[in-house]
């Protein structure tokens, strides 16, 4: 019996040493089986609500029965409908389905998208090589599936990783594919805020075009058409796209939105509120305040000036003078999108994922490393931990408890704002001494 026993131990060990360690892709790919079945699980035993999932599958219904879609309200918590009308179009096949396949196929697809994010974002950082980069996908999205954003998004049935994914999938495009800009033309048709990276595109395209100009007195007219501007002339086409399709099947919800609703920051939810991560909120808590007003105004000015400014300088820098220069790039211009936007929920940060990634691979690539394993760590426990939700927060009464905050509790509920701006800071010193560097020697120049 004991030598039966020797001889399977020995058959397990071997089968562990000749296939599963030569293969990290499969042992890859059952922790992340087993980190998504245990997600899975947590969340189904705490009860998760996918409150936004059924506001999403409201609107597709209100489209179907051509009701007025900018004044209903779905949920017991009577929520508004707040995205551009070509989004309800897209949520119509929602109303296909009953309600608790529903959720099993929104949870199963964020699970999915979460891969494809992760896939998309190492594939524009270059790292790792191709050979092992499903292994480094898997294990990724195996711990990034429990950080706070990912959680809040699964928990509520959010767009946010799909946002996410065809802003990247456009982003990680080779120069000359014909659907580059599509993604984040889409994605801007969905929610308004992935538009900032039009804005960048445009910005790296003229520094380029003035760049050529400059350094080639035979460059042309027609030069200034270049890579980053088709993206962004694509981009916007495809808003505009959206725009029509939505104007056309819903003309009066068209004009409501475009004209009216757009501008009704109320209807998002309160500013103050704990889950609101942007700027805005932060200034409403620590005014004390529901309304920040001009003081916000003035802020976000200066951080979508800087914010852009970092990321078009680290793209402007370049692979060769900024190691993942596209990767610093994209990640900064996401985190300005989200610091200035009004309203930048939780789950609206899943660009944490790359943030942690990009800083973990810099760590990685550098000998002494002190600094920036202290800068990994810090962001990693700032997304993972979920402190921000120790601080009272919820109505509890006429007054909401966000609008009486002391000190230490405001410092814990502007985590991700802080996390944000320390970004930008850190990609703007990176990208000038990048720039500060001599120009790399092209061939044929």
């Amino acid at each position: 019996m004991s030598t039966l026993q020797h001889s399977a131990e020995s058959r397990s060990q071997a089968f562990v040493r000749t296939y599963l360690l030569r293969r990290p892709a499969v042992v890859a790919s059952l922790l992340c089986l087993g980190s998504f079945a245990a997600f899975w699980t947590a969340q189904r035993l705490t009860g998760v609500s996918m409150i936004d999932l059924m506001v999403y599958r409201a609107e597709g219904w209100t489209v179907r029965t051509g009701g007025d879609l900018y004044a209903m309200r779905a949920t017991y918590a009577q929520l508004p409908n707040t995205y551009p009308p070509f989004a309800a179009l897209l949520f119509m096949p929602l109303t296909l389905l009953d309600v608790a396949p529903m959720r099993t196929l929104a949870t199963a697809g964020n699970l999915v998208l979460l891969v494809a994010f992760v896939h998309l974002f190492l594939k524009l950082l270059g790292r790792p090589a191709r050979a092992s980069r499903p292994a480094a996908t898997l294990l990724i999205a195996s711990l990034a599936v429990w950080c706070e954003p990912v959680w809040t998004t699964l928990r509520y049935g959010q767009v946010n990783l799909l946002l996410a994914t065809l802003v990247l999938w456009d982003l990680s495009r080779r120069n000359d594919h014909r659907w580059a800009g599509v993604g984040i033309g889409v994605a801007a048709g969905i929610k308004l805020t992935p538009a900032l990276f039009v804005i960048f595109l445009l910005l790296c395209g003229l520094i380029q075009w003035r760049r050529r100009s400059l350094s080639d007195e035979r460059s042309t007219a027609a030069s200034w058409w270049n890579p980053p501007v088709r993206r962004a002339a694509f981009a916007t086409g495809t808003f505009l796209g959206t725009v029509l399709l939505g104007a056309i099947v819903l003309p009066y919800d068209s004009r409501r939105f475009w004209f009216d609703a757009l501008f009704q920051s109320e209807r998002v939810g309160h500013t103050d509120i704990t889950d609101n991560q942007s700027l805005r909120g932060v200034l409403a808590r620590l005014l004390h305040t529901g309304d920040p007003g001009w003081p916000w105004a003035a802020v976000a000015c200066v951080v979508v000036v800087l914010g852009l400014g970092a990321a078009v300088a680290a793209a402007s820098a370049g692979e060769r003078r900024l190691p993942f220069a596209p990767a610093w790039a994209a990640v900064a211009c996401a985190v300005t999108a989200l610091l200035v936007s009004p309203v930048s929920w939780s789950h609206h940060w899943v660009w944490c994922i790359p943030l942690v990634v990009l800083l973990g691979t810099e760590t990685l690539r550098r000998h002494r490393a002190l600094l920036w394993r202290t800068l990994t760590g810090t962001a990693a426990l700032v997304f993972c931990s979920y402190a921000l939700w120790l601080v009272p927060h919820g109505v509890t009464g006429p007054v909401r408890p966000e609008l009486d905050q002391n000190a230490g509790e405001m410092m814990l509920s502007a985590a991700y704002p802080a996390a944000g701006l320390g970004f930008l800071a850190l990609t703007a010193v990176l990208a000038v001494r990048a720039l500060r560097k001599p120009a790399p020697y092209e061939p044929g120049r």
